[in-house]
């Protein structure tokens, strides 16, 4: 029965895998940035449409995106096509019209020390 030394990694091996890391970093950064710029679009309808402070609209945002069990730039990508004159699906429709209705009050006071 013969011992073999565990096979070293070659430096072009390791290269690659390096260059493959920093691919697929590459590709979730872009993700991130399209999914941000989303997000803030929906953010910048809620406060046009609602007059909500900025905190009040991620707010609204984030509590849809939880309770309708949707990643949130998939939320702001249904506010941003409602925008745009299409329906809301039906779950972010509900879910946005309770959370506005639960951010209300906080917004109202906003308004009210303008």
């Amino acid at each position: 029965m013969s011992c073999l030394a565990p096979r070293s990694r070659t430096a072009d091996e390791a290269q690659a895998e390096r260059i493959a890391s920093l691919e697929r970093e590459n590709a979730q950064l872009r993700q991130a940035i399209t999914s941000h710029a989303t997000v803030d679009q929906a953010l910048g309808v809620l406060l046009a449409v609602y007059r909500f402070a900025p905190a009040d609209g991620f707010e609204v945002l984030r509590e849809v995106s939880q309770r309708a069990n949707l990643k949130l730039h998939t939320v702001a990508q249904a506010v941003l096509d409602w925008a745009l004159g299409q329906p809301l699906p039906s779950a972010v429709g509900q879910e946005l019209d309770a959370a506005v209705e639960r951010a209300w009050p906080t917004a109202e006071e906003c308004r009210c020390n303008e």
